[in-house]
């Protein structure tokens, strides 16, 4: 083949190349493209946020609150598992802080209808010491307005929360019970 007809053979394929693309970039098209781009985008954020809000979120520990247990960085939330069953003690959960809406992360002590009772550096669940296998060992705990004593009873649907390091923790002993529904989920270190 020589080089003349190998140049018009070639002029001829890239014509018709571009004569059909030009073909395709009619208006239709270009909406075709558009509204495809527009699902991909809008079925990627639906279900970002539908894990993030219904599954797993991420949780930011800031302090010394939950200190041996959790160090400050971030964890995930499962939200999803308190679908099926109720929080159990010891469970380690995010909450609603009642008093100003912020999230604390805490450790479930009591739960609905239970007494709680704070006495002598030691915690009492419905009259029985509570065994607290999470904490070093010689860990007290006293009443944060340093009373020796305090007793507090969970209402129906109200879980008593506090924090692993019972001497640098705001929790239920502060701002009390919290409500079920102020229970996002369970901490996964």
């Amino acid at each position: 083949m020589s080089y003349a007809r190998f140049r018009k053979a070639l002029s001829f394929s890239a014509y018709h190349f571009w004569a059909d693309f030009r073909l395709r970039l009619t208006w239709k098209w270009w909406l075709q493209q558009f509204l495809g781009l527009t699902a991909v985008i809008a079925l990627g954020a639906l279900s970002y946020l539908l894990i993030s809000h219904f599954i797993f979120q991420s949780v930011k520990v800031s302090g010394t609150s939950m200190y041996p247990t959790l160090n400050a960085g971030n964890y995930w939330l499962d939200r999803f598992v308190y679908l099926d069953r109720e929080p159990q003690r010891t469970d380690v959960v995010a909450a609603v802080d009642p008093q100003d809406g912020t999230l604390v992360v805490k450790r479930i002590i009591g739960l609905p209808g239970e007494s709680i009772y704070l006495h002598d550096g030691y915690v009492f669940v419905n009259g029985r010491r509570l065994k607290e296998f999470y904490l070093p060992a010689g860990t007290r705990t006293y009443a944060f307005e340093k009373n020796e004593n305090e007793l507090i009873v969970c209402g129906n649907d109200q879980y008593f929360l506090m924090g692993d390091n019972r001497n640098y923790s705001l929790d239920s002993r502060v701002f009390g019970p919290v409500s079920r529904k102020d229970i996002l989920g369970e901490v996964v270190p």
